[in-house]
Protein backbone atom coordinates (compact mmCIF):
# COMPACT_ATOMS: atom_id res chain seq x y z
CA UNK A 1 0.00 0.00 0.00
CA UNK A 2 2.81 2.44 0.87
CA UNK A 3 4.39 1.89 -2.56
CA UNK A 4 1.06 2.57 -4.25
CA UNK A 5 0.46 5.89 -2.53
CA UNK A 6 4.08 6.96 -2.94
CA UNK A 7 3.82 6.43 -6.69
CA UNK A 8 0.55 8.37 -6.87
CA UNK A 9 1.93 11.34 -4.90
CA UNK A 10 5.14 11.34 -6.97
CA UNK A 11 3.22 11.36 -10.25
CA UNK A 12 0.95 14.17 -9.06
CA UNK A 13 3.92 16.23 -7.84
CA UNK A 14 5.82 15.78 -11.11
CA UNK A 15 2.79 16.90 -13.13
CA UNK A 16 2.25 20.03 -11.06
CA UNK A 17 5.94 20.95 -11.02
CA UNK A 18 6.13 20.53 -14.81
CA UNK A 19 3.17 22.91 -15.28
CA UNK A 20 4.76 25.34 -12.81
CA UNK A 21 8.11 25.31 -14.65
CA UNK A 22 6.40 25.88 -18.01
CA UNK A 23 4.46 28.90 -16.70
CA UNK A 24 7.53 30.43 -15.01
CA UNK A 25 9.52 30.13 -18.23
CA UNK A 26 6.84 31.93 -20.27
CA UNK A 27 5.71 34.66 -17.86
CA UNK A 28 8.45 34.88 -15.14
CA UNK A 29 5.66 34.47 -12.64
CA UNK A 30 6.97 33.98 -9.09
CA UNK A 31 3.70 34.02 -7.21
CA UNK A 32 2.47 30.88 -9.04
CA UNK A 33 4.98 28.76 -7.12
CA UNK A 34 3.21 29.51 -3.88
CA UNK A 35 -0.15 28.66 -5.45
CA UNK A 36 1.14 25.33 -6.83
CA UNK A 37 2.68 24.40 -3.51
CA UNK A 38 -0.64 25.12 -1.83
CA UNK A 39 -2.45 23.02 -4.43
CA UNK A 40 0.05 20.20 -3.95
CA UNK A 41 -0.48 20.29 -0.19
CA UNK A 42 -4.23 20.15 -0.73
CA UNK A 43 -3.84 17.23 -3.14
CA UNK A 44 -1.65 15.31 -0.70
CA UNK A 45 -4.20 15.92 2.06
CA UNK A 46 -6.96 14.60 -0.20
CA UNK A 47 -4.87 11.50 -1.00
CA UNK A 48 -4.22 10.88 2.69
CA UNK A 49 -7.94 11.22 3.38
CA UNK A 50 -8.82 8.81 0.59
CA UNK A 51 -6.11 6.45 1.84
CA UNK A 52 -7.60 6.38 5.29
CA UNK A 53 -11.04 5.84 3.80
CA UNK A 54 -9.84 3.02 1.52
CA UNK A 55 -7.97 1.33 4.34
CA UNK A 56 -11.15 1.14 6.38
CA UNK A 57 -12.78 -2.33 6.30
CA UNK A 58 -15.59 -2.71 3.75
CA UNK A 59 -19.12 -2.79 5.11
CA UNK A 60 -20.49 -6.28 5.77
CA UNK A 61 -22.37 -7.86 2.85
CA UNK A 62 -26.11 -7.54 2.85
CA UNK A 63 -26.56 -11.16 1.74
CA UNK A 64 -28.00 -13.26 4.58
CA UNK A 65 -27.33 -16.99 4.66
CA UNK A 66 -30.17 -19.44 4.86
CA UNK A 67 -29.77 -23.21 4.93
CA UNK A 68 -30.79 -24.69 1.54
CA UNK A 69 -33.79 -27.00 1.58
CA UNK A 70 -34.52 -29.45 -1.29
CA UNK A 71 -37.64 -28.56 -3.26
CA UNK A 72 -38.30 -32.06 -4.60
CA UNK A 73 -37.34 -35.72 -4.27
CA UNK A 74 -33.66 -36.29 -3.55
CA UNK A 75 -31.52 -39.37 -2.88
CA UNK A 76 -28.93 -37.42 -0.95
CA UNK A 77 -28.61 -33.83 0.34
CA UNK A 78 -25.98 -32.51 2.73
CA UNK A 79 -25.15 -28.91 3.78
CA UNK A 80 -23.02 -29.62 6.93
CA UNK A 81 -24.66 -26.60 8.56
CA UNK A 82 -25.54 -28.65 11.62
CA UNK A 83 -21.80 -28.43 12.40
CA UNK A 84 -21.17 -32.16 12.90
CA UNK A 85 -20.20 -35.22 10.88
CA UNK A 86 -23.39 -37.06 11.80
CA UNK A 87 -24.25 -39.55 9.07
CA UNK A 88 -20.67 -39.72 7.76
CA UNK A 89 -18.32 -42.64 8.39
CA UNK A 90 -14.53 -42.30 8.60
CA UNK A 91 -12.66 -45.17 6.97
CA UNK A 92 -10.39 -47.40 9.07
CA UNK A 93 -8.97 -49.28 6.12
CA UNK A 94 -5.43 -49.50 4.78
CA UNK A 95 -4.29 -49.23 1.20
CA UNK A 96 -2.82 -52.31 -0.40
CA UNK A 97 0.69 -52.30 -1.88
CA UNK A 98 1.67 -49.25 0.19
CA UNK A 99 4.15 -48.68 2.98
CA UNK A 100 2.62 -49.10 6.42
CA UNK A 101 3.64 -45.56 7.37
CA UNK A 102 1.30 -44.02 4.81
CA UNK A 103 -1.12 -46.88 4.14
CA UNK A 104 -3.67 -45.84 6.77
CA UNK A 105 -6.57 -43.58 5.94
CA UNK A 106 -5.75 -41.30 8.84
CA UNK A 107 -6.26 -37.97 7.11
CA UNK A 108 -8.33 -35.56 9.18
CA UNK A 109 -11.82 -34.29 8.26
CA UNK A 110 -13.69 -31.48 10.04
CA UNK A 111 -16.80 -29.34 9.62
CA UNK A 112 -15.69 -25.70 9.54
CA UNK A 113 -16.57 -22.25 8.30
CA UNK A 114 -14.87 -21.30 5.09
CA UNK A 115 -11.83 -19.05 5.42
CA UNK A 116 -12.73 -15.38 4.88
CA UNK A 117 -16.39 -16.35 4.71
CA UNK A 118 -18.91 -13.66 3.85
CA UNK A 119 -21.84 -15.84 4.87
CA UNK A 120 -21.75 -16.45 8.65
CA UNK A 121 -23.44 -19.73 9.49
CA UNK A 122 -22.49 -21.46 6.23
CA UNK A 123 -20.34 -24.48 7.05
CA UNK A 124 -18.75 -27.23 4.99
CA UNK A 125 -16.67 -30.41 5.08
CA UNK A 126 -12.94 -29.64 5.12
CA UNK A 127 -10.05 -31.93 4.25
CA UNK A 128 -7.72 -30.58 6.94
CA UNK A 129 -4.40 -32.40 6.60
CA UNK A 130 -1.93 -32.78 3.76
CA UNK A 131 0.21 -35.67 2.49
CA UNK A 132 -2.18 -38.25 3.96
CA UNK A 133 -4.86 -40.59 2.70
CA UNK A 134 -8.41 -39.45 3.41
CA UNK A 135 -11.59 -41.49 3.12
CA UNK A 136 -15.10 -40.63 4.31
CA UNK A 137 -18.53 -41.75 3.08
CA UNK A 138 -22.25 -41.54 3.74
CA UNK A 139 -25.25 -43.64 2.73
CA UNK A 140 -28.02 -42.40 0.42
CA UNK A 141 -31.59 -42.22 1.66
CA UNK A 142 -32.27 -45.03 -0.80
CA UNK A 143 -30.21 -46.68 -3.56
CA UNK A 144 -30.21 -45.02 -6.94
CA UNK A 145 -31.40 -47.32 -9.74
CA UNK A 146 -30.78 -46.35 -13.36
CA UNK A 147 -34.09 -46.69 -15.14
CA UNK A 148 -36.12 -43.95 -16.85
CA UNK A 149 -35.02 -40.88 -14.93
CA UNK A 150 -31.81 -38.84 -15.25
CA UNK A 151 -29.06 -38.86 -12.66
CA UNK A 152 -27.87 -35.47 -11.36
CA UNK A 153 -25.01 -35.15 -8.90
CA UNK A 154 -23.90 -31.70 -7.77
CA UNK A 155 -21.58 -30.26 -5.11
CA UNK A 156 -19.27 -27.33 -4.32
CA UNK A 157 -15.48 -27.20 -3.96
CA UNK A 158 -13.17 -24.43 -2.81
CA UNK A 159 -9.38 -24.90 -2.93
CA UNK A 160 -8.80 -22.39 -0.13
CA UNK A 161 -5.00 -22.74 -0.30
CA UNK A 162 -4.86 -23.48 -4.00
CA UNK A 163 -3.87 -26.99 -5.02
CA UNK A 164 -0.44 -28.48 -5.71
CA UNK A 165 -1.27 -32.12 -6.33
CA UNK A 166 -4.48 -33.84 -5.39
CA UNK A 167 -8.13 -34.30 -6.19
CA UNK A 168 -11.58 -33.26 -5.02
CA UNK A 169 -13.69 -35.84 -6.86
CA UNK A 170 -16.49 -37.96 -5.43
CA UNK A 171 -17.29 -41.64 -5.88
CA UNK A 172 -20.78 -43.10 -6.10
CA UNK A 173 -20.21 -46.44 -4.36
CA UNK A 174 -21.88 -49.43 -6.01
CA UNK A 175 -24.59 -51.31 -4.16
CA UNK A 176 -23.05 -54.67 -3.35
CA UNK A 177 -23.38 -57.14 -0.47
CA UNK A 178 -19.74 -56.55 0.36
CA UNK A 179 -20.04 -52.76 0.73
CA UNK A 180 -18.71 -51.75 4.14
CA UNK A 181 -18.20 -48.01 4.59
CA UNK A 182 -16.01 -48.58 7.61
CA UNK A 183 -13.50 -50.24 5.23
CA UNK A 184 -13.89 -47.81 2.33
CA UNK A 185 -10.65 -47.67 0.30
CA UNK A 186 -9.33 -47.18 -3.24
CA UNK A 187 -10.41 -50.67 -4.39
CA UNK A 188 -13.99 -50.34 -3.17
CA UNK A 189 -16.26 -50.80 -6.22
CA UNK A 190 -17.85 -47.62 -7.51
CA UNK A 191 -20.28 -46.87 -10.31
CA UNK A 192 -19.28 -43.28 -11.17
CA UNK A 193 -16.34 -41.07 -10.28
CA UNK A 194 -16.78 -37.36 -10.92
CA UNK A 195 -14.95 -34.12 -10.06
CA UNK A 196 -11.77 -32.05 -10.34
CA UNK A 197 -8.25 -33.44 -10.08
CA UNK A 198 -4.78 -31.98 -10.55
CA UNK A 199 -1.29 -33.39 -10.87
CA UNK A 200 1.57 -31.11 -11.96
CA UNK A 201 0.21 -28.86 -14.70
CA UNK A 202 -2.46 -31.35 -15.74
CA UNK A 203 -5.90 -30.00 -14.77
CA UNK A 204 -8.66 -32.59 -15.08
CA UNK A 205 -12.38 -32.86 -14.58
CA UNK A 206 -13.12 -36.56 -14.31
CA UNK A 207 -16.20 -38.40 -15.46
CA UNK A 208 -15.54 -42.14 -15.26
CA UNK A 209 -18.09 -44.94 -15.06
CA UNK A 210 -17.51 -48.64 -14.59
CA UNK A 211 -19.26 -50.71 -17.25
CA UNK A 212 -20.06 -54.38 -16.76
CA UNK A 213 -19.30 -56.69 -19.67
CA UNK A 214 -22.54 -58.69 -20.18
CA UNK A 215 -20.60 -61.70 -21.50
CA UNK A 216 -17.72 -61.93 -19.07
CA UNK A 217 -19.20 -60.09 -16.11
CA UNK A 218 -16.02 -58.06 -15.70
CA UNK A 219 -16.00 -54.31 -15.14
CA UNK A 220 -14.03 -51.84 -17.22
CA UNK A 221 -13.53 -48.11 -16.62
CA UNK A 222 -14.81 -45.80 -19.36
CA UNK A 223 -13.39 -42.25 -19.38
CA UNK A 224 -15.12 -39.26 -20.92
CA UNK A 225 -13.19 -37.17 -23.42
CA UNK A 226 -11.26 -34.19 -22.03
CA UNK A 227 -13.12 -30.86 -21.89
CA UNK A 228 -12.13 -28.22 -24.42
CA UNK A 229 -12.44 -25.49 -21.78
CA UNK A 230 -9.44 -24.20 -19.82
CA UNK A 231 -9.89 -25.50 -16.27
CA UNK A 232 -6.86 -23.90 -14.60
CA UNK A 233 -8.71 -20.94 -13.13
CA UNK A 234 -11.08 -23.19 -11.16
CA UNK A 235 -8.08 -24.61 -9.29
CA UNK A 236 -6.19 -21.36 -8.67
CA UNK A 237 -8.64 -18.51 -7.99
CA UNK A 238 -9.52 -19.72 -4.44
CA UNK A 239 -13.23 -19.26 -5.12
CA UNK A 240 -16.12 -21.66 -4.58
CA UNK A 241 -17.11 -23.49 -7.76
CA UNK A 242 -20.17 -25.61 -8.47
CA UNK A 243 -19.65 -28.97 -10.24
CA UNK A 244 -22.62 -30.71 -11.86
CA UNK A 245 -22.96 -33.97 -13.79
CA UNK A 246 -26.20 -34.68 -15.69
CA UNK A 247 -26.60 -38.20 -17.09
CA UNK A 248 -29.71 -38.90 -19.21
CA UNK A 249 -31.49 -42.18 -20.07
CA UNK A 250 -30.76 -41.56 -23.79
CA UNK A 251 -27.03 -41.97 -22.94
CA UNK A 252 -26.25 -38.27 -23.34
CA UNK A 253 -24.34 -36.40 -20.62
CA UNK A 254 -23.39 -32.89 -19.66
CA UNK A 255 -20.70 -31.61 -17.30
CA UNK A 256 -21.16 -28.12 -15.92
CA UNK A 257 -19.01 -25.78 -13.82
CA UNK A 258 -20.79 -22.84 -12.22
CA UNK A 259 -23.91 -23.79 -14.22
CA UNK A 260 -22.06 -23.45 -17.55
CA UNK A 261 -21.51 -26.52 -19.80
CA UNK A 262 -17.81 -27.36 -20.21
CA UNK A 263 -18.17 -30.86 -21.67
CA UNK A 264 -20.90 -32.99 -23.22
CA UNK A 265 -21.28 -36.14 -25.25
CA UNK A 266 -22.76 -39.61 -25.48
CA UNK A 267 -21.85 -42.77 -23.59
CA UNK A 268 -21.76 -44.78 -26.81
CA UNK A 269 -19.55 -42.43 -28.84
CA UNK A 270 -17.46 -40.27 -26.50
CA UNK A 271 -15.92 -42.66 -24.01
CA UNK A 272 -12.47 -44.28 -24.02
CA UNK A 273 -12.27 -47.19 -24.51
CA UNK A 274 -15.60 -47.56 -26.30
CA UNK A 275 -18.44 -49.24 -24.46
CA UNK A 276 -19.01 -51.83 -27.19
CA UNK A 277 -16.12 -53.87 -28.65
CA UNK A 278 -15.63 -54.25 -32.46
CA UNK A 279 -17.54 -56.98 -34.29
CA UNK A 280 -14.36 -58.34 -35.89
CA UNK A 281 -10.78 -58.63 -34.75
CA UNK A 282 -7.52 -59.69 -36.42
CA UNK A 283 -6.85 -63.41 -36.36
CA UNK A 284 -3.99 -63.83 -33.86
CA UNK A 285 -3.01 -67.12 -35.56
CA UNK A 286 -2.70 -65.74 -39.07
CA UNK A 287 0.89 -65.38 -40.43
CA UNK A 288 2.32 -63.61 -43.48
CA UNK A 289 3.25 -66.01 -46.34
CA UNK A 290 6.93 -66.18 -47.21
CA UNK A 291 6.33 -65.21 -50.86
CA UNK A 292 4.20 -62.16 -49.94
CA UNK A 293 5.59 -59.24 -51.93
CA UNK A 294 5.16 -55.86 -50.12
CA UNK A 295 7.44 -53.91 -52.51
CA UNK A 296 5.40 -51.28 -54.43
CA UNK A 297 8.38 -50.55 -56.75
CA UNK A 298 11.41 -52.58 -57.84
CA UNK A 299 14.60 -51.83 -59.89
CA UNK A 300 14.09 -52.20 -63.64
CA UNK A 301 15.54 -55.64 -64.50
CA UNK A 302 16.06 -54.62 -68.16
CA UNK A 303 18.07 -51.48 -67.44
CA UNK A 304 21.79 -51.50 -68.52
CA UNK A 305 24.54 -49.17 -67.30
CA UNK A 306 25.74 -46.84 -70.10
CA UNK A 307 29.27 -47.48 -71.40
CA UNK A 308 30.42 -43.95 -70.65
CA UNK A 309 29.25 -44.10 -67.04
CA UNK A 310 32.37 -43.34 -64.96
CA UNK A 311 32.14 -44.74 -61.50
CA UNK A 312 35.41 -46.51 -60.99
CA UNK A 313 37.12 -45.52 -57.82
CA UNK A 314 40.10 -48.03 -57.99
CA UNK A 315 43.10 -48.24 -60.37
CA UNK A 316 45.55 -51.00 -61.27
CA UNK A 317 46.96 -53.19 -58.52
CA UNK A 318 50.11 -51.98 -56.83
CA UNK A 319 52.31 -53.57 -54.23
CA UNK A 320 51.88 -52.23 -50.70
CA UNK A 321 54.33 -49.58 -49.61
CA UNK A 322 56.85 -49.84 -46.77
CA UNK A 323 59.00 -47.23 -45.06
CA UNK A 324 62.33 -46.56 -46.87
CA UNK A 325 65.14 -47.05 -44.31
CA UNK A 326 67.38 -44.62 -46.22
CA UNK A 327 64.88 -41.80 -45.64
CA UNK A 328 65.25 -41.85 -41.88
CA UNK A 329 68.26 -39.49 -41.95
CA UNK A 330 67.77 -37.80 -45.34
CA UNK A 331 66.00 -34.42 -45.37
CA UNK A 332 62.94 -34.02 -47.55
CA UNK A 333 62.56 -37.73 -48.04
CA UNK A 334 59.23 -39.56 -47.90
CA UNK A 335 56.52 -41.22 -49.94
CA UNK A 336 55.48 -39.13 -52.86
CA UNK A 337 51.79 -38.97 -53.67
CA UNK A 338 50.23 -37.66 -56.80
CA UNK A 339 47.86 -34.73 -56.01
CA UNK A 340 44.15 -35.49 -56.39
CA UNK A 341 41.47 -33.50 -58.27
CA UNK A 342 37.71 -33.88 -58.83
CA UNK A 343 36.75 -36.21 -61.64
CA UNK A 344 34.73 -34.11 -64.14
CA UNK A 345 33.16 -37.29 -65.55
CA UNK A 346 32.03 -38.70 -62.19
CA UNK A 347 28.30 -39.53 -62.18
CA UNK A 348 28.05 -41.51 -58.96
CA UNK A 349 27.19 -45.13 -58.50
CA UNK A 350 24.85 -46.32 -61.20
CA UNK A 351 21.49 -47.70 -60.19
CA UNK A 352 18.73 -49.01 -62.40
CA UNK A 353 15.56 -46.91 -62.43
CA UNK A 354 12.59 -47.96 -60.27
CA UNK A 355 9.41 -49.30 -61.91
CA UNK A 356 6.07 -50.48 -60.56
CA UNK A 357 6.17 -53.95 -59.13
CA UNK A 358 3.72 -56.07 -61.11
CA UNK A 359 3.73 -58.61 -58.27
CA UNK A 360 2.95 -56.08 -55.52
CA UNK A 361 0.35 -57.49 -53.12
CA UNK A 362 0.06 -54.58 -50.63
CA UNK A 363 0.95 -54.40 -46.95
CA UNK A 364 0.06 -57.67 -45.33
CA UNK A 365 -2.46 -57.70 -42.51
CA UNK A 366 -3.93 -60.61 -40.61
CA UNK A 367 -7.33 -61.63 -41.76
CA UNK A 368 -10.41 -60.60 -39.81
CA UNK A 369 -12.40 -63.05 -37.81
CA UNK A 370 -15.57 -62.61 -35.74
CA UNK A 371 -14.81 -61.24 -32.30
CA UNK A 372 -15.62 -63.99 -29.83
CA UNK A 373 -16.05 -61.34 -27.07
CA UNK A 374 -18.36 -59.12 -29.07
CA UNK A 375 -21.49 -57.75 -27.45
CA UNK A 376 -23.68 -54.74 -28.10
CA UNK A 377 -24.98 -52.73 -25.17
CA UNK A 378 -27.18 -49.93 -26.49
CA UNK A 379 -28.17 -48.79 -23.01
CA UNK A 380 -24.95 -48.12 -21.09
CA UNK A 381 -26.93 -45.61 -19.01
CA UNK A 382 -28.32 -48.57 -17.08
CA UNK A 383 -25.32 -48.88 -14.82
CA UNK A 384 -24.84 -50.69 -11.53
CA UNK A 385 -27.04 -49.11 -8.83
CA UNK A 386 -25.18 -47.22 -6.09
CA UNK A 387 -26.11 -46.70 -2.46
CA UNK A 388 -23.46 -44.37 -0.96
CA UNK A 389 -21.33 -41.35 -1.79
CA UNK A 390 -17.68 -41.21 -0.73
CA UNK A 391 -14.53 -39.06 -0.87
CA UNK A 392 -11.31 -41.09 -1.14
CA UNK A 393 -8.48 -38.60 -1.70
CA UNK A 394 -4.77 -37.99 -1.44
CA UNK A 395 -3.71 -34.35 -1.41
CA UNK A 396 -0.51 -32.37 -0.96
CA UNK A 397 -2.61 -29.31 -0.08
CA UNK A 398 -4.76 -28.82 3.00
CA UNK A 399 -8.07 -27.08 3.70
CA UNK A 400 -10.07 -28.26 0.68
CA UNK A 401 -13.67 -27.16 1.32
CA UNK A 402 -16.69 -29.27 0.21
CA UNK A 403 -20.30 -28.23 0.57
CA UNK A 404 -23.92 -28.70 -0.51
CA UNK A 405 -23.97 -32.22 -1.98
CA UNK A 406 -27.17 -33.26 -3.74
CA UNK A 407 -28.16 -36.30 -5.80
CA UNK A 408 -31.53 -36.12 -7.55
CA UNK A 409 -33.32 -36.73 -10.83
CA UNK A 410 -34.87 -33.33 -11.62
CA UNK A 411 -32.87 -30.46 -13.09
CA UNK A 412 -35.12 -27.85 -11.50
CA UNK A 413 -34.46 -29.29 -8.03
CA UNK A 414 -30.69 -29.16 -8.58
CA UNK A 415 -30.86 -25.59 -9.94
CA UNK A 416 -32.93 -24.38 -7.00
CA UNK A 417 -30.50 -26.05 -4.58
CA UNK A 418 -27.60 -24.35 -6.40
CA UNK A 419 -29.25 -20.94 -6.18
CA UNK A 420 -29.84 -21.30 -2.43
CA UNK A 421 -26.27 -22.46 -1.77
CA UNK A 422 -23.64 -21.58 -4.32
CA UNK A 423 -25.75 -18.68 -5.58
CA UNK A 424 -25.68 -17.02 -2.14
CA UNK A 425 -21.89 -17.40 -1.97
CA UNK A 426 -21.54 -15.82 -5.39
CA UNK A 427 -23.85 -12.94 -4.44
CA UNK A 428 -21.97 -12.34 -1.18
CA UNK A 429 -18.64 -12.32 -3.01
CA UNK A 430 -20.04 -9.88 -5.55
CA UNK A 431 -21.37 -7.55 -2.85
CA UNK A 432 -17.97 -7.35 -1.17
CA UNK A 433 -15.88 -7.49 -4.34
CA UNK A 434 -14.24 -4.18 -5.30
CA UNK A 435 -14.93 -2.42 -8.58
CA UNK A 436 -12.62 -2.40 -11.58
CA UNK A 437 -10.26 0.10 -9.94
CA UNK A 438 -10.22 -1.90 -6.74
CA UNK A 439 -9.47 -5.10 -8.62
CA UNK A 440 -6.59 -3.40 -10.44
CA UNK A 441 -5.18 -2.12 -7.16
CA UNK A 442 -5.55 -5.55 -5.56
CA UNK A 443 -3.73 -7.14 -8.49
CA UNK A 444 -0.94 -4.58 -8.15
CA UNK A 445 -0.61 -5.42 -4.46
CA UNK A 446 0.36 -8.97 -5.45
CA UNK A 447 2.43 -7.86 -8.47
CA UNK A 448 3.97 -4.41 -7.78
CA UNK A 449 5.35 -4.13 -11.30
CA UNK A 450 1.77 -3.54 -12.47
CA UNK A 451 1.98 -0.01 -11.03
CA UNK A 452 4.49 0.86 -13.74
CA UNK A 453 2.08 -0.49 -16.36
CA UNK A 454 -0.81 1.51 -14.90
CA UNK A 455 1.25 4.74 -14.90
CA UNK A 456 2.43 4.26 -18.49
CA UNK A 457 -0.96 3.26 -19.88
CA UNK A 458 -3.35 5.43 -17.85
CA UNK A 459 -1.77 8.11 -15.70
CA UNK A 460 0.93 9.26 -18.13
CA UNK A 461 -1.47 10.09 -21.03
CA UNK A 462 -3.76 11.97 -18.62
CA UNK A 463 -0.78 13.88 -17.25
CA UNK A 464 0.34 14.86 -20.78
CA UNK A 465 -3.16 16.04 -21.71
CA UNK A 466 -3.34 18.20 -18.57
CA UNK A 467 0.16 19.54 -19.24
CA UNK A 468 -0.59 20.65 -22.79
CA UNK A 469 -4.01 22.04 -21.90
CA UNK A 470 -2.63 24.13 -19.02
CA UNK A 471 0.58 25.34 -20.68
CA UNK A 472 -0.86 28.26 -22.74
CA UNK A 473 -0.06 31.96 -22.20
CA UNK A 474 -1.47 33.21 -18.94
CA UNK A 475 -2.91 36.73 -18.58
CA UNK A 476 -1.27 38.29 -15.55
CA UNK A 477 -3.44 40.51 -13.39
CA UNK A 478 -2.38 44.11 -12.52
CA UNK A 479 -1.99 43.21 -8.85
CA UNK A 480 0.82 40.75 -9.71
CA UNK A 481 3.04 43.60 -11.04
CA UNK A 482 3.48 45.16 -7.63
CA UNK A 483 6.89 43.44 -7.18
CA UNK A 484 8.42 44.41 -10.54
CA UNK A 485 9.06 47.61 -12.56
CA UNK A 486 8.24 45.98 -15.83
CA UNK A 487 5.47 47.80 -17.70
CA UNK A 488 2.07 46.20 -17.70
CA UNK A 489 0.90 44.85 -21.03
CA UNK A 490 -2.17 47.13 -21.01
CA UNK A 491 -0.06 50.29 -20.26
CA UNK A 492 2.43 49.45 -22.96
CA UNK A 493 -0.33 48.99 -25.49
CA UNK A 494 -1.93 52.30 -24.52
CA UNK A 495 1.39 54.19 -24.91
CA UNK A 496 1.97 52.70 -28.32
CA UNK A 497 -1.54 53.67 -29.42
CA UNK A 498 -1.05 57.26 -28.13
CA UNK A 499 2.27 57.61 -29.96
CA UNK A 500 0.68 56.33 -33.13
CA UNK A 501 -2.25 58.75 -32.79
CA UNK A 502 0.16 61.64 -32.13
CA UNK A 503 2.22 60.85 -35.22
CA UNK A 504 -0.90 60.63 -37.37
CA UNK A 505 -2.05 64.05 -36.04
CA UNK A 506 1.32 65.71 -36.80
CA UNK A 507 1.25 64.36 -40.34
CA UNK A 508 -2.22 65.79 -40.88
CA UNK A 509 -1.13 69.22 -39.54
CA UNK A 510 1.96 69.24 -41.76
CA UNK A 511 -0.15 68.44 -44.82
CA UNK A 512 -2.53 71.31 -43.97
CA UNK A 513 0.41 73.78 -43.60
CA UNK A 514 1.87 72.76 -46.95
CA UNK A 515 -1.50 73.27 -48.59
CA UNK A 516 -1.78 76.78 -47.12
CA UNK A 517 1.74 77.71 -48.28
CA UNK A 518 0.96 76.45 -51.74
CA UNK A 519 -2.17 78.57 -51.93
CA UNK A 520 -0.29 81.67 -50.69
CA UNK A 521 2.47 81.13 -53.24
CA UNK A 522 -0.02 80.78 -56.04
CA UNK A 523 -1.69 84.00 -54.91
CA UNK A 524 1.63 85.90 -54.63
CA UNK A 525 2.68 84.63 -58.04
CA UNK A 526 -0.44 86.13 -59.48
CA UNK A 527 0.34 89.51 -57.81
CA UNK A 528 3.98 89.55 -58.93
CA UNK A 529 2.94 88.84 -62.50
CA UNK A 530 1.83 92.51 -62.78
CA UNK A 531 5.20 93.95 -61.45
CA UNK A 532 7.74 95.52 -63.79
CA UNK A 533 10.64 93.69 -65.37
CA UNK A 534 13.12 96.00 -63.60
CA UNK A 535 12.13 94.72 -60.17
CA UNK A 536 12.70 91.16 -61.34
CA UNK A 537 16.17 91.96 -62.54
CA UNK A 538 17.06 93.66 -59.23
CA UNK A 539 15.93 90.64 -57.35
CA UNK A 540 18.02 88.36 -59.54
CA UNK A 541 21.11 90.47 -58.89
CA UNK A 542 20.53 90.41 -55.15
CA UNK A 543 20.15 86.66 -55.28
CA UNK A 544 23.45 86.25 -57.11
CA UNK A 545 25.25 88.42 -54.53
CA UNK A 546 23.96 86.32 -51.66
CA UNK A 547 25.03 83.13 -53.41
CA UNK A 548 28.51 84.52 -54.04
CA UNK A 549 28.92 85.55 -50.41
CA UNK A 550 27.93 82.15 -49.13
CA UNK A 551 30.51 80.44 -51.38
CA UNK A 552 33.30 82.64 -50.03
CA UNK A 553 32.29 81.92 -46.46
CA UNK A 554 32.35 78.16 -47.12
CA UNK A 555 35.87 78.43 -48.61
CA UNK A 556 37.17 80.21 -45.54
CA UNK A 557 35.69 77.58 -43.20
CA UNK A 558 37.44 74.76 -45.08
CA UNK A 559 40.89 76.37 -44.61
CA UNK A 560 43.19 74.32 -42.21
CA UNK A 561 43.92 77.37 -40.16
CA UNK A 562 40.36 77.72 -39.15
CA UNK A 563 40.03 74.09 -37.90
CA UNK A 564 40.03 73.41 -34.17
CA UNK A 565 42.77 71.15 -32.78
CA UNK A 566 41.63 67.62 -31.79
CA UNK A 567 41.92 66.61 -28.17
CA UNK A 568 43.13 63.14 -27.43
Amino acid sequence: MELKWLLCVTLLALGMLAVQAHDMEDDNDIDDVVDIEDDLDDAIEEIEESKSESSAPPPPPKVTYKVPVPTGEVYFAETFDKGTLDGWILSKAKKDDTDDEIAKYDGKWEVQDMKDTRLPGDKGLVLVTRAKHHAISSKLSKPFVFDTKPLIIQYEVNFQNGIECGGAYVKLLSKTPELNLDQFHDKTPYTIMFGPDKCGEDYKLHFIFRHKNPKTGKYEEKHAKRPDADLKNYFTDKKTHLYTLVLNPDNSFEILVDQAVVNSGNLLNDMTPPVNPPREIEDPNDQKPEDWDERPKIPDPDAVKPDDWDEDMDGEWEAPQIANPKCESAPGCGTWQRPMMDNPNYKGKWKPPMIDNVNYQGIWKPRKIPNPDFFEDLEPFKMTPFSAVGLELWSMTSDIFFDNFIICTERAVADEWANDGWGLKKAADGAAEPGVVGQMMAAAEERPWLWVVYILTVALPVFLVVLFCCSGKKQTSAAEYKKTDAPQPDVMNEEKEEEKDKGDKEEEEEEETNDEKLEEKQKSDADIGSASQEEEEEEEEEEEDRKHASEEEETVNRSPRNRKPRRD
